[in-house]
């Protein structure tokens, strides 16, 4: 639990708020041309390249590994985040939301709990062993 409340754990949520952001507005621009299950998976990668500059220059910092070395432990991590994502979005999408009665916004709402949801594994995660 004090891993959550620290300094870093602020500037991790900061800096992937904005990367959420990213991640939210390119799903609504990819949705143009892609079904939404295919526009979700799109923009959560657009938001992870965005996340893992930001962590590598204001959360973490270069850490002792290579770039690629980095790159490739935060990826493994965000395997299991956009799994969550994914599950969480087309979930509440497809059946949560419409059995609630919710008609409006549907994708918004769905698609904005699904980037919440992996905020705490994805900075353990990155914490313990992408940026260490």
């Amino acid at each position: 639990m004090r891993a959550f409340a620290s300094r870093q754990f602020l500037a991790f949520l900061v800096t992937g708020g904005f990367a959420a952001l990213v991640n939210f507005g390119s799903r609504i621009a990819y949705s143009q041309w892609l079904p939404f299950s295919g526009a979700v998976v799109l923009a959560y990668l657009t938001g992870m390249v965005t996340a893992f500059v930001l962590a590598r220059l204001f959360v973490f910092g270069p850490g002792a590994q290579p770039v690629h070395h980095a790159a490739g432990k935060f990826a493994l991590v965000n395997l299991l985040a956009v799994a969550q994502t994914w599950a969480v979005s087309v979930g509440l999408a497809d059946y949560g939301l419409p059995a609630l009665g919710v008609t409006r916004f549907v994708h918004e709402i769905a698609h904005g709990v699904g980037v919440i949801v992996p905020v705490f594994t994805s900075f353990l995660g990155h914490k313990h062993w992408s940026f260490r």
